[in-house]
């Protein structure tokens, strides 16, 4: 219904002035965060500058698409404009013709109003969430199991516990000595490219 629109909005985002964007590239490996869990900050849209706010960070704070995850409050807003929509233009039977794409127009404002009152009590509950997400894990130094034999280059896998957690890992040899499958082990580094553990034979 709204796959007709070409929105072009009138300013420039300065990404190098206003955001700093991690990438999550470390080492040549690449890890995207979810978008659906992506948040717009107030630090970033506002920034440390002491000049007014724009219009567009004003609406962005105002509508509650800043602190809250941005795909949240965006689904909220999609689905509330078209649930006015399609009610209006049914009950004026307007669904087919120009007057009806008008109300669907007109239908944006009291929708980011609703919008705005349906997602303000959820700041509360994502505001007590771990902003930072879960910490990485720490593989070094913990004992494991080999799944599979492994020596030389050859690499295999490895069951360790973690916080309860069963986690399987890649592993390969740091000397190069065999370990047969079943023996209990101790990891002792990540290999440079981040792929695997290099581990070593464990004495109980």
């Amino acid at each position: 219904m709204i796959g007709g629109l070409d929105f072009e909005p009138d300013f420039d985002v300065q990404l190098d002035a206003d955001l700093e964007i991690d990438t999550g590239i470390e080492g040549g490996n690449m890890d995207f965060e979810d978008i659906s869990n992506t948040e717009v900050n107030q630090e970033d849209i506002v920034g440390k500058r002491r000049e007014p706010l724009k219009w567009w960070q004003i609406f962005l704070i105002y509508f509650n698409f800043v602190g809250l995850p941005f795909m949240f409050t965006f689904t909220f807003w999609i689905f509330i404009w078209w649930f006015i929509t399609a009610i209006s233009t049914a009950l004026t039977y307007t669904y087919d013709n120009f007057l009806g794409f008008g109300i669907m127009l007109l239908a944006i404002f009291p929708s980011l109003i609703l919008t705005k009152m349906v997602t303000a009590p959820f700041k509360s509950f994502f505001k007590n969430l771990n902003k930072d997400g879960d910490a990485p894990l720490d593989y070094l130094g913990r004992k494991a199991t080999l799944l599979s034999s492994i020596s030389d280059d050859r690499m295999g896998n490895a069951q360790v516990n973690i916080n309860g957690d069963t986690l399987s890992i890649y592993v390969k040899s740091l000397n190069g000595e065999p370990l047969q499958y079943g023996t209990s082990i101790l990891i002792i580094k990540r290999s440079a490219d981040r792929n695997y553990y290099l581990v070593q034979s464990y004495n109980e």
